[in-house]
This record gives structure tokens, C-alpha cells and sequence, in this order.
């Protein structure tokens, strides 16, 4: 008998830590990793700021560890500040919480940093960007009563190093702006040495290479359009032998040997980062202004990378 749903030819994998993934994994519901003594000891400003009106009193990273408690259980406002108000009376800390409405009004101007570590040497970046719902109507609504005008989603632009899994760049933006027009100010966050650029066939645009020329990044393993041409006017030497002499080694030698002779498959890791993304803290935003749906992107996106830091599995092939 015949069975139609196994996959011969797939590749197989095993983790090779296991127990330290295992323990990363349990380390992500601890109270104690997202609430850190360096939070509760700068959670309140001392000092007036001197200027018109009320000072701030709580401090950015004290708004920053309840936003990123919010995201991490999938909680609403006044659900996550009743939890850090009761995590404070079980560590018997006497600190006051902010209410919900504080938090979304902080949450709107918030600056908001990712955590990365240094890199050993140039990273291989590899760029990918996603939607994500703001309404999030249902499909039986939608089909029964079409897309209402207030259904719209934003986009999560993402920079992944190819070795770490860390996000090095994030961008939130509206869903008109295309991927080829974030990417400049996306790259330009980075300051760490880029040896190789990785994108789909939607960055192959001028923009880009320019952008990729300022930074002096002299390998990128972006595939040409299928109606590409060769780019012989208006363009500087560093763009023409990155861009051209790709597009005349797609022709010559086939667009599948083009990828694998330069790593263009690792780009698949951007994608890894977006469903991991998703799959934590879901393809929905909360926020309801543009500029706190931002920084929540933001938020969730810091917290992923400090998920990365608790631990990734280590995986090999396993033979046939």
C-alpha cells in the first residue's frame, strides 16, 4: 500500500541541546526573565525634568517591561498591570503600577531598542517583511459581508544575521509603503559591518542598490526579475557588478545553481524569524493608534530577540 502523504525526499532533522532548548523553552514563562532587578530598581524617575507641566513617573523601561509582559502572555491592558501589581505584593515590592490608560499614552512615544550582541566580524543580513492585522475581521464575516473599510493591516519589515537568528533592524510602516522603499532606512540602522545581503526578487530595485552601494556591501544574493535587464545607464561600477553580473549569471548558468552558489537559500531564515513572530505573539496588533501599533511591533520584536538569547536549538541533518 501506498502512502500518499509521507515525504521521501525531505530532509530530516534532530536537535542536537536538547536539554539546554528545553530549558530556554520553560525560561520563557518565568516571571523572573521579564521583570529584572535592573527594572525594579529604575522603575520610578527621582529627578523633575524642570520643564511645563507634570514629570514623567514611571521610567521608559519600567513602561517597556509591562508592554513586553502584555505581549509575551496575550494579555489586555488592565489584565497585565493587575498582574505586575500582584508579582509586587508576592515580592512584597512597594512600587506603584501604571494604569492601562498610562501605559497606552506612554506606549505612543515610547523609544524602544533592540537587544543584540556583538557581532564576530561582518553578519550576513538576511531581509524579509511581513503583514500583520489590525481589526483582524473573521472569514465568515468576510465572506458573508465582504472587507469593511476599517480592515487594513501594518507591515514588519525585518534584518535577521543569518548566524545568530537575532533581529539587527525592524521597521513598522503601512502597509502601502513597499518592501524596496523601507529597506533603506531599514539597512541604514544597522552598524555593524554587512558582509552579505540576502532579499526576494521585490528588492530588486535601483533604490536598493544604492542603498547597498552607500554601505559598501559588495555581495548581495537579491534575484533578478524574470523581464530583468541590464542596467547600463545611470548607474555607479559597485551597482553594475553587483546587480548586472548576477542577472548574466542567472542567464548563463540557471537561476537554481545562481542560488546555491551564492547561499541565497539562507534567506529562508527571515521567514523562519516572521512564523516564529507570529506564532508568539500572534498575526494581531492591540493597539489602536498608528504610532503605539508601531512600537508594539517594535516591543514584540525586542522580545523575541531576548528569547534567541535564552537558548535555539542546534540541529543537524540525519543521514538516510
Amino acid at each position: 500500500m501506498v502512502d500518499f502523504f509521507c515525504h521521501e525526499n525531505k530532509t530530516k532533522y534532530r536537535i542536537r541541546n536538547w536539554t539546554d532548548y528545553n530549558r530556554s523553552l520553560q525560561k520563557r514563562g518565568s516571571l523572573t526573565v521579564w521583570i529584572s532587578e535592573e527594572a525594579v530598581e529604575n522603575w520610578l524617575y527621582l529627578e523633575k525634568t524642570g520643564e511645563r507641566g507634570a514629570s514623567k513617573r514611571y521610567s521608559n523601561l519600567a513602561i517597556q517591561t509591562i508592554a513586553t509582559m502584555k505581549a509575551v502572555f496575550h494579555q489586555a491592558g488592565r489584565q497585565t498591570t493587575g498582574l505586575v501589581k500582584s508579582i509586587f505584593e508576592l515580592m512584597k515590592i512597594e512600587l506603584p503600577v501604571p494604569d492601562h490608560s498610562t501605559l497606552s499614552r506612554r506606549l505612543e512615544t515610547l523609544p524602544v531598542e533592540l537587544s543584540v550582541k556583538c557581532a564576530k566580524g561582518a553578519r550576513h543580513i538576511v531581509v524579509d517583511s511581513t503583514g500583520v492585522k489590525v481589526y483582524g475581521e473573521g472569514e465568515w464575516k468576510v465572506r458573508t459581508h465582504g472587507v469593511s473599510k476599517r480592515r487594513t493591516w501594518r507591515k514588519l519589515h525585518l534584518c535577521v544575521d543569518e548566524k545568530t537568528n537575532e533581529i539587527i533592524a525592524a521597521a513598522a510602516t503601512e502597509n502601502s509603503v513597499a518592501d524596496c522603499q523601507a529597506f533603506p532606512e531599514l539597512i541604514a540602522g544597522i552598524d555593524d559591518p554587512i558582509e552579505q545581503i540576502s532579499a526576494d526578487g521585490s528588492y530588486d530595485r535601483r533604490g536598493v542598490y544604492q542603498a547597498i552601494r552607500g554601505r559598501g556591501i559588495w555581495r548581495a544574493a537579491i534575484p533578478p526579475r524574470k523581464n530583468a535587464r541590464i542596467w547600463q545607464h545611470g548607474n555607479s561600477k559597485q551597482e553594475r557588478l553587483i546587480r548586472d553580473e548576477d542577472l548574466r549569471a542567472v542567464r548563463k548558468r540557471g537561476r537554481k545553481r545562481w542560488k546555491e552558489e551564492s547561499n541565497y537559500h539562507r534567506r529562508s531564515l527571515a521567514e523562519t524569524t516572521i512564523f516564529r513572530y507570529k506564532t508568539i505573539f500572534s498575526d494581531k496588533l492591540k493597539s489602536r493608534k498608528i504610532e503605539n501599533q508601531f512600537n508594539e511591533m517594535a516591543i514584540k520584536s525586542a522580545t523575541l530577540n531576548r528569547m534567541t538569547h535564552l537558548g535555539m536549538p542546534k540541529s543537524y541533518k540525519v543521514a538516510a
